[in-house]
């Protein structure tokens, strides 16, 4: 406690944002919650109060920083008693992990689909520009390939 004192304000604010944005971040990882809810932590009107303190996080200004956007769902659904009791059983943990992976697979999947079908748009938009060039408009609107 004593060198908390010691350290400059701006050192110990720091400190805080980083403290915080850690633990937020591990809000995205189910079996932590699962470990939270068994001790007992969910439970305590201090620890609810915090965890409605940290929904600062959702700020655009403070979400920038995070990795695991996923984190912000699960700190909106901790806000709920009903989900914070039901994080006890250690199988409801597992399906919460279970529906974030396949989230990730589905998410990467659509994405590459999705990236492919840009770069496929692209390229066919390059070859017509390509073609538009190289035929030249007379002045009578006939189209001339430029012999």
């Amino acid at each position: 406690m004593a060198t908390e004192r010691l350290q400059p304000a701006g050192n110990q604010e720091s400190m805080r944002f980083e403290v915080e944005l850690e633990f937020v971040q591990s809000l995205s990882n189910p079996n932590y919650l699962n470990f939270l809810a068994q001790r007992g932590y969910f439970k305590t009107k201090e620890f609810v109060n915090y965890l409605k303190y940290l929904l600062y996080w959702k700020e655009p200004q403070y979400a920038k920083y995070l990795r695991y956007p996923q984190c912000l769902h699960m700190l909106e659904l901790l806000q709920y008693e009903d989900f914070r009791k039901e994080l006890v059983n250690t199988p409801c943990a597992k399906f919460i992990e279970d529906q974030m992976l396949l989230h990730w697979q589905y998410y990467i999947r659509k994405r590459v689909r999705l990236q492919q079908t840009v770069m496929e748009a692209t390229l066919n938009q390059k070859k017509d520009d390509t073609i538009a060039k190289d035929i030249k408009l007379e002045p009578r609107g006939t189209p001339s390939m430029g012999f």
